[in-house]
């Protein structure tokens, strides 16, 4: 299975191709995306993203995860999650949003096995 191209971004709004719904704040994986809903697991802008939001993502397999740390940077990403991707052999790349959605395009794109998680407002 293939990573889905992310068709549209702007803010607040992201749209996956194939998939009819629009999203605020998104995952994707190789087969699918959903909403990334930051009260699943109390994600705030400080600390950040956890690793616990990047778990679901993890478990289809993908060999590059994309965080997508919205449009002004303002979602911390801590080093204590960036070193959990590494020691699950996973390659990260932390971008402002628009230049995450490049990267993950990009990489889909090629075949690569990405996934990603998004914020698409600050």
């Amino acid at each position: 299975m293939s990573s889905p191209e992310i068709a549209s971004l702007s803010w607040g709004q992201m749209k996956v191709k194939g998939c009819s719904t629009t999203y605020k704040d998104c995952k994707v994986w190789p087969g699918g995306s959903r909403t990334w809903d930051w009260r699943e697991t109390g994600t705030n802008h400080s600390p950040g993203v956890q690793p616990a939001d990047l778990e679901e993502v993890i478990k289809k397999g993908v060999k590059t995860l994309v965080i997508g740390r919205g449009m002004s940077e303002a979602l911390q990403v801590p080093p204590s999650t960036v070193d959990y991707l590494k020691k699950n052999g996973i390659d990260v790349l932390v971008l402002q949003t628009e230049k995450a959605v490049e990267e993950y395009n990009a990489l889909a794109a090629q075949g690569v096995k990405v996934g990603g998680v998004f914020h698409s407002t600050c």
